[in-house]
Formats: structure tokens, sequence, C-alpha cells
């Protein structure tokens, strides 16, 4: 008896990705550590002073991270209510938080109780953070109010109240200490200058605006908010200079890398999406399990953090690069000594052992073997077959066709498995691949269940999306065949033009032959 050989799934060519220099460096980080948190991770902020500690604030807690620790080596915990956008100072030594109760508190990283406490604001404070002199704080809360703080006297400068719904994003200006923005749900983002008492610019991002990013030049502006990211001149009093529109649900959060050549956004369509700041195009994109809602990078852009909706804390690390060999001596290749003798020609006086191969039989195809059409096809109809590799299930269709089983293969079948069959014929039937067997794939099920047409609605259903579908691929061919009518009368035209011009400088050349003999 012959041995049984395995059905052959052809293999189709795939569309290669496209390999830039962005997408292998960002292809070097690690496999992510996942740390989980008490709550949704608010805010994710980096120590800018060796070693690079970061700072995750969730729920009520503040915990500080070393860099490749998994556990908090610091906690500040001294909050009723929930905790925001713990940020630090310039130097690392002080770290600022608002929250829900809507005081303001700083602490030192060396200790635990909180050194100077902020009361002023009558709602929960989101938005808190340095100005570049150090001694001051900014804050923006849900009282529609921004404020500017004196840290030594713990006492409030100015406060403006020029927005008009919650102000949930700021930053300040690493070139100028008296100037610092603010982002709100009122669809604007203000400019302010302590020295003055109103705000200097206003822009229109017409989405609730959820971050806001100053560039460390001062000159550009990046808000985010809706799906929108959009990137502002500010010396040129606000001008828009470009929107980008690559995410699918809102833009939560944005970082720049040390450099500030590359922009990243992070979203609540579980994607961080990572844009040349040249260009302004999508150099790469990470995606997560969850929506995320911080994002922060290291000043060596060395680890990436992301915080998402479920607390869960995300950190991946770049790889180290590998070490050259110092001594610049080139290794033996070790793979000789098992290619040895693989050469070796067998004499006429040797007797050669074959070892028998053992043969590993798929599903579909131990049922093949023992003749059982039906379960075969039910094997390749699985969704993991039939969604991700519909040609292995095309494949054992064409077998049973060949076989002269197929017919018996779909009969017999109930309303659900029927639906299951209309539905991968009516998705995959446009495939130029699969079209030739799943057109008379078609005709055999409309053939054997005509009878019970109008008796199932959901089979009727799935017949109808069949009607419609191929009819639609007809009505591209026909469409496809007159642009092709209209492309071979173009180039028929320029071909007698071609051959027209070369006719006649033929015939110049002729003439001027003439001429010259004559003379």
């Amino acid at each position: 008896m012959a041995t049984y050989k395995p059905v052959p799934v052809p293999a189709v060519p795939k569309l290669g990705e496209r390999v830039t220099q962005d997408t292998l460096y960002w292809r070097g980080y690690k496999t992510p550590v996942q740390i989980k948190e008490f709550g949704a991770v608010n805010k994710i902020d980096f120590s800018p002073v060796p070693p690079y500690n970061y700072a995750v604030t969730a729920s009520s807690r503040i915990h500080i991270y070393g860099r490749y620790s998994q556990e908090p080596i610091k906690t500040f915990s001294r909050f009723k209510d929930a905790a925001y956008c713990a940020t630090y100072r310039d130097d690392g030594n002080l770290l600022v938080a608002g929250s829900e109760e809507g005081t303001i508190r700083l602490f030192d990283v060396g200790g635990k109780a909180p050194l100077r406490q902020f009361d002023g604001h009558t709602k929960a404070v989101h938005v808190v953070g340095f100005l570049s002199d150090k001694y001051r704080l900014f804050s923006g809360g849900d009282d529609y109010s921004s404020n500017l703080w004196d840290i030594p006297s713990a006492t409030e400068i100015v406060s403006y109240s020029e927005h008009t719904d919650y102000v949930r994003c700021g930053c300040a200006s690493k070139v100028n200490a008296d100037v610092f923005i603010t982002g709100s749900y009122d669809h604007t983002v203000k400019l302010f200058d302590a020295r003055t008492k109103s705000s200097v610019m206003t822009i229109e991002h017409g989405q609730p605006v959820e971050s806001v990013l100053l560039f460390p030049s001062g000159g550009l502006l990046v808000s985010a908010g809706g799906r929108y990211v959009k990137v502002w001149d500010v010396l040129k009093g606000g001008q828009l200079l470009v929107s980008l529109k690559n995410h699918h649900k809102t833009v939560t959060c944005l970082c720049l890398n040390s450099s500030g050549q590359r922009l990243l956004s992070g979203s609540l369509d579980r994607h961080v999406k990572i844009y040349s700041t040249t260009s302004y195009k999508v150099v790469h994109s990470f995606n997560y399990a969850t929506s995320i809602l911080s994002l922060a990078l290291s000043p060596e852009d060395e680890t990436i953090v992301v915080g998402m909706t479920n607390g869960v804390l995300n950190i991946k690390h770049r790889k180290p690069e590998e070490r050259k060999d110092e001594s610049g001596k080139k290794r033996q290749p070790a793979y000789r000594m098992y290619v040895k003798g693989r050469t070796y020609m067998p004499k006429q006086e040797d007797f050669r052992v074959s070892k028998p191969v053992k043969q590993v039989l798929r599903k579909y195809d131990k049922l093949l073997k023992s003749f059982q059409s039906s379960k075969a096809l039910d094997a390749v109809l699985e969704p993991h077959i039939r969604l991700y590799t519909p040609e292995v299930t095309v494949a054992v269709m064409q077998e049973l066709h060949r076989r002269g089983t197929l017919r018996s293969a779909l009969a017999g079948r109930d309303e659900k498995q029927i639906n299951l069959l209309l539905q991968f014929v009516a998705r995959r039937v446009i495939e130029p691949r699969f079209t030739s067997i799943l057109v008379t794939i078609a005709d055999m099920i409309t053939d054997i269940y005509q009878p019970v047409v109008g008796q199932s609605a959901i089979v009727d259903r799935q017949f109808l999306k069949l009607q419609e579908a191929i009819g639609k691929e007809i009505d591209y061919q026909e469409e496809l065949l007159e642009v092709l009518g209209m492309m071979d009368t173009l180039f028929a035209t320029f071909t007698k033009k071609t051959a027209t011009s070369l006719e006649e400088n033929e015939n110049n050349g002729l003439t001027e032959t003439i001429i010259t003999n004559t003379n």
C-alpha cells in the first residue's frame, strides 16, 4: 500500500515590511516588564538627573522606581484621595503633585512628609509643574483656574480664570522662566506670562485638550486632543503648522526624545505613534494591550514607560549594544565538525542503513487519510485556520474536489455550518488565488441547498451577501476592462506617433544623401 501524501498547501508570497533605520532602532527595545499599580496611571515623569528614577502617579500614591527595579524604592502616600501629575524639578531634588481635594504638595525626594502645601484651588488639581527658575510653581484645576505659586513662602502669586472648562494639562518654557502654557477641555490652549495679568496668546485646538508639549527651543508647541495632534508656531502668533490624525481614538499623552527629533503620542486606541519632527510622518508604532493614559521616555532614550487604564505599567529597556571582539582574531567556524562526512560518496561494497522518518500529519490530513471527507472539511473551517490561513482551507477543498467527494462533504449540514461555509466563500471568493475553486463550491452549495432557501433567515442573508460580493466583483472587472481598453488606445497612439517621427527622420536622411551624391 502506498504511503499517504499530505495535502500540498501552495505558498503565497507576502509583501515585505519596509525596514528603515527607525524600525531597527525602535525594535531595539527588549520584551517589556509589566508592573501592576493600584489604579489607572495618570502620570509618569523621569528625574532629569542620574540614575534617572521615575515617578508614577496612580490612585492615591506616588511610587518612585529605579531604572531596573520592579518594586518601588520610595512611596509618597500622604493623600486623602487621588493624586495627580507628580513632576520632578530640574535638579531632581523636589517633587510636586496635585490632588483630588484641591491641594498641591511639595516633597523632598529624600524625605516622606510634604515640605510645603499650597491651598487655593476649590476643586481637583490635575496639572502642576515647576517654572524653569525652580522657585515658582504653576497649576491648573477643575475650578477652571490657572495659578502661579511662590515656593519659599507657599503663597499664591497670581491666579488666571480665563478657561471656561477643566484645565487638564500644562507645561513650562525652558527658555523663559515667566512663561507657562495650559490646555483645557474648553478646546483652547493659553500661553501665560507671569509678568502680565492675562494670557498673552490663545490657540483654538478644536477638541478637548488632553496634553500639551513645548519644544526645548520654545518656538514650537504641540497640542493633543480628540484624534488630533497639532503643531503650532508660537513665534508666529500661534500659526498652525501641521495637523496629524493617525490615531483612531482620543490622544492622551505626548513626549519628545532627548534630541527632539522624534515625537511620541499615546492614545486610547492602544497605540504609541512615533513621528519625525522634520516631516511629521509616522516612522514607527508600538501596540499595547489596553488604552494608554501616560507615556514617558528616559533622558537617555534608554527606557520607555507606558501607563494604562487598567493600572498596568509597561517598561521597555533598550538592548545593550553588542561589544565587538577586541582581540581582532577571527573565530574558526564551529559548524565544520558538523558537516564533516556529509559529502562522502558510498562505495559499492558499503552497506547503507536508512533511518525511517516519522511522518507527522495534521488533523485534516489524518481525516483525509481515513476518507472522512466531511470531518476534514469541518477541521479546516475552525476559526484559527479559516481566518488566519485560508489557503489551508482552500487546499483541502481542492483535494476533496480532486477526489470527487466535495459534493458529499458539503451536503447534509445544519443551519450553522451552512452559514459558516457561505460566510467563508463570500469573503474569499473575490481573491484571485481562491476564485476558481470557490466559484465551483458556491455553485455546489446553491445546487444542494436550493430546496431549503427561504426557510432560514440567516442562510438567506448569507446568500444575499454572496450575490452582492460577486456582483461587485463583476462590476470591478468591467471597469478594469474599460480602463485597459483606454490604455491600449493611448499606447497605440503613442506607437503611431513614434513610428511617424522615425520615418520622417529616415526620409530626411535619405534626401540629404541623394543631394550629397548629386553634388
